[in-house]
């Protein structure tokens, strides 16, 4: 079974039509899952629903315990972009034993439609999991990278080693 950690980011995130404001209603997982016809015996749990810009050092020691509790050896999590790479990096630096963690988030919000990548994004971070030896992995556009060797190029938008 595959353990799959929600703490929102752009991947969770609604547009206000109104106002134009993004925020945080639920998470889309369960309708992605659903709409991608996934066979994976999943179990998903949101953590919080937070915009990464926001997330806090005691934020980071929830996910941390959490998937040192966990009982499953694969994790995703869906995180927002811009500190993702903080993010696995404290993940890493907790000593997490015998568990393969991947991180993934996305740009755009599923809420967009077809413009999202958070399907595709979500969809590459299932598979890794499966396939990667135990680490932390940070899952975005297609590839994986070791959480040590990554950063978001500001400029494109894309991760990168």
């Amino acid at each position: 079974m595959i353990q799959i950690f929600i703490t929102g980011g752009t991947f969770d995130k609604e547009y206000n039509y109104i106002t134009g404001e993004l925020y945080f209603q639920d998470t889309h997982l369960p309708k992605m899952l659903l709409r991608g016809r996934c066979t994976l015996d999943v179990d998903v749990k949101t953590l919080m629903m937070i915009d990464s810009l926001q997330m806090t050092e005691a934020d980071r020691l929830v996910i941390a315990h959490n998937c040192q509790r966990c009982k499953f050896d694969q994790i995703v999590i869906t995180h927002g972009t811009d500190t993702i790479v903080e993010t696995a990096a404290y993940l890493a630096n907790a000593q997490i034993e015998g568990k393969t963690i991947v991180l993934t988030g996305a740009m755009i919000p599923y809420a967009f439609g077809n413009s999202s990548d958070g399907f595709f994004n979500l969809g590459s971070a299932l598979a890794f999991v499966q396939t990667l030896p135990v680490g932390v992995y940070v899952v975005m556009n297609g590839r994986y990278f070791d959480w040590h060797k990554v950063h978001k190029n500001r400029k494109t938008g894309n991760f990168e080693e």
